[in-house]
């Protein structure tokens, strides 16, 4: 018996080795154009869909404006509760999830650059797909991305794994030889 126990623990641990190491996935956070459904247990006249504004915001029945942009969907339903708890409700319990998802952009070296819709679990590789590919001047090696789209941030480098959030940008570097 004490065999079989010590086989089995050895093949899970073989099976879970097998397996390749993966970087963490970036927190997602929300931002401008980010559409979400926001459901208040019990308060069907505070539910519903709603837009983050150009400056961050989100616009909500009773609460009023609440900043949302650079906040997780945990963050913010955290701060809705908290906000409905002050004179409004109770216990209130709110669930949020995005409805749609503000676009990526790919640039440089691809055959057709530009702004495109964001799709779950998307990588590098299948955003250059999506951008039609790498032209022959491109340096497969040298990929840059930044995340959220806010060019203040120093660019990340990337491989053809790394995985591509809403609003980040791509960047296919040129080689020179």
């Amino acid at each position: 018996m004490r065999h079989i126990f010590g086989f089995f623990i050895a093949a899970c641990v073989a099976v879970l080795l097998s397996f390749p190491a993966t970087a963490q996935q970036p927190t997602y956070t929300l931002g401008s154009g980010d559409k979400v459904r926001v459901t208040v247990f019990g308060e069907q006249d505070l539910s519903g869909e709603f837009e983050i504004s150009g400056d961050g915001q989100i616009s909500l029945p009773l609460i009023g404006n609440l900043d949302a942009g650079g906040k997780s969907l945990r963050q913010l339903k955290e701060t809705m509760e908290s906000a409905l708890r002050e004179g409004y409700l109770k216990d209130p319990k709110v669930a949020i999830e995005v409805m749609n998802y503000r676009p990526f952009y790919i640039l440089g070296e691809v055959n057709e650059p530009g702004s495109y819709p964001y799709v779950s679990g998307m990588s590098v590789l299948n955003a250059v797909a999506l951008g039609g590919g790498f032209t022959y001047r491109a340096d497969k090696e040298d990929i840059l991305i930044i995340r959220g789209g806010d060019e203040s941030r120093k660019p990340e480098k990337a491989t053809p794994e790394t995985v591509v959030l809403p609003g980040d940008i791509v960047r296919v570097e040129e080689r020179f030889f």
